[in-house]
């Protein structure tokens, strides 16, 4: 064999090792590829701590919740239970047949809701004027008087009650002074033992829960609303109405809803106001339970009672879900102000 063809011969030789040793490296390149396809997922987090986490939760509720139904929910089925319980034994509606048919229960019932609705519509107007005046009118005292507000509401209603008698009582103040200047034998005021004079307390006594979220919602109104709003030419009460009202409106409806059901429940003022002719739903419950011993009839009165308040409030849920979370209504006012 000549020289020329031996190295063509190497020549060939060396290409096909090359061949082969890049099919070899190929061979292992796709297997390991494959066995990274072919890896499995991770397995799934096992269940088991979440479901601990959350028996333990439920542990932990546990105690308040028997706490709640010791103090109040056992109670509260106790007097619902006696409620349908007659005196001559049994279980039936018999009691309630009996005490909605007495006209002191219609009294009771129509006189607990118009002094609420009263005591309610007082304390709306009479805290929007104060808490506008608070908020937006610059006057020495100011802060302290807010702060007041904050203190007023721990203060029992019947304090508020004697200090109204001790103004505005046969003997109070005002009639003493009266009587003083003219001589007369008895001053002219003489209305705290009437409706108007419990209105007047529950006015005074709840107004301050009208206030206090009001001034918390007066405080995050954009005061660059309002000098637009001025620079534009609107005048107090259109600004009032335009750009303040809808901003506290959530905050109006949950006050007067407050003094609603408390007006609903209230006791102490009527009792010290000495108002005999004003029996109330509190009042019936108290006359019935510790006066007349019909304790099964003051139970179905306070079933009543307690059936009233909770509507009020689910009444009050409805109308802040519909209302007080909508974004169109925060942002109207301001709108319409520059409009």
């Amino acid at each position: 064999m000549s020289r020329t063809e031996t190295g063509a011969a190497g020549m060939e030789t060396g290409a096909a090792r090359t061949e082969a040793a890049t099919a070899g490296t190929a061979a292992k390149t796709e297997p390991g590829a494959a066995g990274t396809a072919a890896t499995p997922a991770p397995a799934a987090a096992s269940p088991r701590p979440r479901s601990r986490r959350t028996g333990a939760a439920a542990l932990w509720a546990l105690p308040p919740l028997a706490a709640l139904a010791l103090v109040f929910l056992y109670p509260l089925a106790l007097v619902v239970w006696q409620s349908f319980t007659p005196e001559d034994g049994g279980h039936s509606t018999t009691p309630y047949t009996a005490v909605f048919a007495e006209a002191s229960f219609r009294a009771a019932l129509t006189n607990t809701v118009l002094l609420a609705v009263g005591a309610t519509v007082g304390a709306l107007l009479l805290g929007l004027a104060l808490s506008l005046v608070i908020a937006f009118v610059p006057f020495p005292g100011g802060k302290a008087l807010s702060r007041f507000i904050d203190l007023f509401l721990a203060f029992p209603s019947f304090l508020i009650t004697l200090a109204l008698l001790f103004l505005y009582g046969t003997v109070g103040m005002a009639n003493g002074l009266w009587t003083d200047v003219t001589g007369a034998a008895h001053g002219p005021l003489d209305f705290l033992h009437t409706p108007w004079g419990v209105l007047l307390a529950e006015v005074t006594y709840f107004t301050p829960f009208v206030m206090r979220p009001l001034l918390a919602a007066f405080s995050q109104v954009d005061s660059g609303q309002l000098e637009a709003a001025a620079s534009l030419g609107a005048r107090p009460w259109r600004i009032v109405r335009t750009v303040i009202l809808p901003e506290a409106l959530p905050s109006l409806a949950a006050g007067g809803a407050l003094v609603l059901v408390l007006g609903l429940n209230e006791f102490g003022i009527v009792l010290f106001t000495g108002a005999k002719d004003v029996v109330t739903l509190p009042m019936l419950v108290y006359t019935k339970a510790l006066l007349d011993g019909d304790y099964t009839g003051a139970c179905v009165v306070a079933v009543v009672n307690i059936v009233l308040s909770v509507a009020l409030y689910a009444l009050y849920r409805t109308v802040m879900s519909r209302t007080g979370g909508s974004p169109a209504r925060r942002t109207g006012g301001a709108d319409r102000a520059g409009a």
